[in-house]
């Protein structure tokens, strides 16, 4: 199912890169940031905000390499309203083929005083200039006001008004704070529409925040009122509650398109896919009763409901899983299963992947097994989801040995592959798990501070494959790890070593 007809078609900017990664506890390195870039592209956004350049060496890299790989797409760079942060934005988007460079301020009173500790005519002049600076390096600008709902609006109509003449195609209205409502900020963007003389000259964009919940409901309401554009994130990762979720607002388009009367370019067979690689990549699990891409948002349970769905769709189906990518027959495969079955289940399941990663993953596959009876297409994506993160494996697990009971000390000895050399080391612990992190910690050399430890069963029954997710930090910064297996204290081992490995493969990228 891809985009609507011949109707207004609205454009979607994903900042999953750049707003998404500002998630607490997520770091994506270069590798998983083109991953991503290439999924967005496949799905057919209109804007992808790669990173904020200024804001480290690792973010300006990732923003250049998805600049001089992805076409067809607009690429952009978020920017203050400072020379050298626009300046570093054109650098990195250079070999773009549409570049966007995209120039913030807040413009609200509170911010004005607390944070920028300028006056109104200062911040106007501020914007004005910077803006007019941008558009001498690049063709497309676009002009953000921080805090936008909570700002006075005569101001908000004159600067707008000014950064427009100064050469912005796009003036973004972001909820930041997530403090506005529906109806009033469908009302913001009518107001604006009204008295900004010369808005016919560029697009109208809407950012909103989800602090109260309403994050997807204001952009919406923003749409109604004649917005364009609309800025929002994969499974609505960002700042603290997150951003406008980009599958709710495509697929309220797209089931809603008449009461709308607006559409948009994407190809909605593609959000399940785009949905749990961000999941896998960050470590952030999908909520089960997520709007659209939970895994109950197609799942009947109640007798009534099975009935109705039975007899006719509709009854309790507004949209159908296959709309977004979702397989409504399960191929279940096994120990007999070969390697072309197995990479027809990756494509069916939207998987593009190289030899050697296909390699690793059948072999891991093929490991499982024989250990479970039948392996769902869950249990397929949970082994992919490691593999496809790109980490290099810096050390390796060749084996490990607990020793743990309630009535004696845990003790764990664990023995890692580092350049084809054996590394032997042992430890004690508060449980099995914890034994197990310090003997892994001795081994490498380093220690780490466990900032968090999940783990769950990816399937069900006794067999279920265990998906553990940690987060360690070092030196200020937070890394996720995973580790799948049907052994928990394995997958616990496998988790670790992956945020480590994460941790030094990042270290040594300077990031």
């Amino acid at each position: 199912m891809g985009g609507i007809g011949d109707v207004r078609k609205i454009r979607i900017f994903d900042t999953t890169l750049r707003d998404g990664e500002q998630t607490p506890g997520v770091n994506l390195n270069i590798q998983e940031k083109l991953q991503i870039a290439r999924q967005l592209q496949k799905m057919g956004v209109d804007v992808i905000e790669a990173g904020f350049a200024i804001a480290s060496n690792g973010d300006f890299e990732a923003i250049r390499a998805v600049a001089g790989e992805i076409r067809g797409t607009t690429v952009a760079s978020l920017s203050r309203s400072l020379e050298k942060d626009i300046d570093r934005s054109w650098e990195a988007l250079r070999e773009a083929e549409r570049p966007r460079i995209h120039v913030f301020i807040a413009t609200s009173d509170i911010h004005m005083k607390y944070k920028l500790k300028m006056t109104e005519e200062e911040v106007y002049e501020r914007a004005v200039a910077m803006v007019r600076y941008a558009a001498r390096l690049c063709g497309d600008v676009e002009f953000s006001a921080e805090d936008a709902s909570r700002s006075r609006l005569e101001f908000l109509y004159r600067i707008f008004e000014g950064v427009i003449d100064a050469g912005a195609c796009v003036v973004n209205v972001p909820d930041t704070v997530g403090y506005s409502t529906p109806l009033e900020f469908g009302g913001l963007i009518k107001k604006i529409r009204e008295n900004v003389g010369n808005i016919d000259k560029a697009l109208i964009s809407v950012h909103c925040h989800d602090d109260l919940g309403m994050a997807v409901a204001n952009s919406l309401a923003g749409i109604e009122n004649g917005a364009g554009q609309v800025e929002c994130t994969l499974n609505g990762l960002g700042e603290r509650a997150g951003n406008a979720s980009l599958e709710e607002i495509v697929m309220s388009l797209s089931t809603r398109s008449s009461y709308y009367e607006a559409g948009h370019n994407i190809d909605t067979t593609q959000i399940y896919r785009a949905s749990r690689l961000i999941s896998s990549l960050t470590g952030v699990e999908v909520p089960p009763n997520k709007a659209v891409v939970g895994s109950n948002a197609f799942a009947h349970e109640s007798g009534i409901h099975q009935h109705g769905v039975l007899a006719e769709k509709s009854t309790y189906e507004i949209m159908t899983p296959e709309s977004i990518g979702l397989s409504k027959n399960k191929m279940i495969l096994g120990k007999l299963s070969g390697r072309h079955a197995f990479e027809e289940r990756l494509k069916e399941l939207g998987y593009e992947l190289d030899e050697e990663t296909i390699k690793k993953s059948f072999d891991k596959f093929k490991d499982l097994a024989d250990k479970k009876k039948e392996i769902l297409d869950s249990d397929i994506e949970a082994l992919v989801g490691v593999d496809m993160a790109g980490i290099p494996e810096i050390y390796e697990l060749e084996s490990f040995q607990i020793s743990s009971g309630n009535r004696m000390v845990a003790t764990s000895s664990i023995i890692l592959r580092k350049s084809g050399q054996l590394i032997t080391e042992a430890s004690t612990g508060d449980g099995p798990v914890d034994a197990a992190f310090k003997a892994i910690e001795r081994a490498v050399g380093m220690a780490f501070k466990l900032e968090s430890y999940s783990i769950r069963a990816v399937t069900e029954g006794k067999d279920a494959l265990g998906e553990v997710n940690v987060k360690i930090s070092t030196n200020g910064k937070h890394l996720a790890g995973k580790g799948v297996s049907t052994d928990v204290i394995e997958a616990s081992v496998k988790a670790y070593i992956n945020a480590i490995n994460r941790a030094l493969s990042t270290a040594g990228n300077g990031h």
